[in-house]
């Protein structure tokens, strides 16, 4: 009876700020502690330099050693880099929660992060990206502040890049870059809380950016995305990302997210 009610109140507690579970960035908060995720991702674009439909899949474990600290474990496939289907790379993740000061229908919570990608490509682009492109460290700092129905987090992080490039005449690639990124997540659905079994519907905003220290290359993306809780326990993401602004020369300005989450509750 004790762990039914210790499963009921996590989901309560996790499907309670739901509005900051955010579709291409991570927040401060963290999953709920001895539980454990499974996570598959989908990517499409039109490639800049095959003029063709490129997609990249990829398939992640998540879990939640601690109400503070959680690690993400995860592998791509994809026809970005070659013709056909391949596997690409492997990367973990991991985020420390640092300061919490909690409230009713709202908190602020601070997180440091790091994460350590490889990567069986070539680079081929200025953008810095380890979710499958390049091999590199990244690391930063996450503020969230959930208020009621509406939570905002910022991100800001370093990435360096741990491959040589490719030496064309008269252009200089980039190895190091600062990354940046500012999310709104609202709850749509329900209008009043009443189950943890309850769906929710959550619409988010986020503006992604990256600024190149070797170059002056620089890009400013907006995300609109739209999220389904279902059972407090899986999320189904749709969301679109674009470019807004910026010179770096990527692997497209523009592309078509797709998201499925599960969690298991009280399992480690």
């Amino acid at each position: 009876m004790k762990h039914i009610l210790l499963t009921v109140f996590i989901c309560i507690t996790y499907g309670s700020y739901a509005q900051e579970l955010y579709v291409f960035s991570e927040p401060a908060s963290n999953m709920p502690a001895r539980s454990m995720g499974f996570k598959y991702a989908g990517k499409w674009l039109n490639g800049s330099m095959s003029d063709r439909l490129e997609q990249r899949h990829a398939l992640e474990l998540q879990f939640g050693h601690r109400k503070n600290w959680m690690t993400h474990v995860s592998t791509t496939f994809s026809d970005m880099y070659t013709p056909g289907m391949r596997w690409e790379s492997a990367r973990i993740y991991s985020k420390y929660r640092i300061y919490s000061q909690d409230g009713v229908h709202k908190h602020f919570r601070a997180a440091l992060f790091g994460e350590l990608a490889h990567s069986v490509n070539k680079p081929m682009y200025d953008e810095l990206n380890l979710e499958g492109d390049q091999s590199g460290f990244r690391g930063g700092l996450i503020l969230t502040q959930l208020l009621h129905k509406l939570a905002v987090s910022s991100t800001l992080s370093y990435t360096r890049s741990f491959q040589e490039r490719i030496v064309h005449q008269n252009h200089r690639f980039n190895y190091n870059a600062v990354q940046y990124s500012l999310s709104a997540g609202y709850l749509l659905l329900p209008r009043t809380y009443q189950s943890y079994r309850q769906t929710n519907l959550n619409l988010y905003l986020e503006m992604l950016g990256s600024q190149a220290i070797d170059t002056r290359n620089t890009f400013l993306d907006l995300a609109p995305a739209l999220q389904l809780i279902l059972n407090s326990t899986s999320k189904l993401n749709v969301g679109y990302r674009f470019q807004l602004s910026g010179n770096m020369h990527r692997m497209a300005n523009n592309a078509f997210h797709i998201s499925f989450e599960h969690t298991l509750l009280n399992v480690l």
